[in-house]
């Protein structure tokens, strides 16, 4: 029986390793290089309708991101890992969309309990 080779990474899943790297090196004019203009932001604690108010608010929170699996399937790349935000670490999913080889949606997933026990 052959086994497949799984090393194999699509374009998709590229530009989004290429924008985390980019995010957790605090390169966020690299970054925004990943990102269409008109990006949406979808996350448990509120949304952002635009690459500029993203960028502005990861700029201010420098989270870093620890991956442990990346799913993709064409245009969409799954990622789960754990985000450092500056006191909790969260295990979160992120679904990015991407179009014309740029992120153009992103929606997070996590259980904000540890960040709301903070306050």
């Amino acid at each position: 029986m052959e086994t497949v080779d799984k090393a194999v990474t699509s374009q998709s899943e590229k530009v989004v390793n290429a924008f985390i790297k980019a995010i957790n090196d605090e390169d966020f004019i690299t970054a925004r290089k990943y990102v269409n203009d008109n990006l949406k932001f979808d996350g448990v604690l509120g949304s952002r309708d635009g690459a500029d108010i993203y960028f502005s608010d990861m700029e201010r929170m420098k989270f870093k991101y620890n991956v442990k699996k990346v799913f993709a399937d064409e245009n969409d790349v799954c990622l789960l890992y754990d985000i450092n935000m500056g006191g909790a670490t969260i295990f979160t999913c992120g679904w990015y969309k991407l179009e014309n080889g740029k992120i153009s949606s992103l929606k997070v997933v996590f259980d904000p309990r540890p960040l709301l026990e903070k306050k």
